[in-house]
């Protein structure tokens, strides 16, 4: 009898791709004080983005959670605009700060009004607003890399 040597394919060795980051600051600019339960945001693609010093961003809660690409954002609360102090990279699951509020997690990102900003998706447990978090232009604010 003969056998055929089969070759070994080579096992795949799991790709390390994050590693440590620093946390990216900034500041509020301007509040925002409305809810829409109908917006139609997409969720882009990427699950990070580079955000450079000067650059403002609309930071906007939301309570859903599916980060499929092109996902459908319509439950959304809109804090207000930031401007990049320290730039960085924004990760999904990076925690987000306003002044002393944990507001909750990066979801992702909608670049409807880009280049112009990015509406950065912050997973909150419920819809929040610059109004029911009462704040304030000038407040810090902190993306801080998520655990691990």
């Amino acid at each position: 009898m003969s056998r055929e040597r089969v070759a070994e394919l080579p096992v795949p060795v799991p790709v390390r791709e994050n590693g440590p980051k620093r946390t990216v600051t900034g500041t509020l600019v301007k509040v925002l004080l409305h809810s829409r339960t109908e917006r139609g945001m997409s969720l882009e693609p990427f699950a990070s983005r580079c955000v450079r010093a000067g650059e403002v961003h609309e930071l906007v809660t939301t309570d859903q959670r599916d980060t499929a690409a092109g996902a459908r954002i319509d439950r959304v609360g809109f804090l207000g605009f930031a401007e990049v102090a320290v730039a960085g990279v924004l990760d999904r699951g990076d925690e987000v700060f306003v002044g002393e509020h944990r507001v909750g997690t990066v979801l992702g990102f909608d670049a409807c009004h880009f280049p112009n900003h990015y509406n950065v998706l912050i997973a909150a447990d419920h819809l929040l607003t610059g109004e029911k978090l009462d704040l304030r232009p000038e407040l810090p604010v902190r993306f801080v890399p998520a655990e691990g």
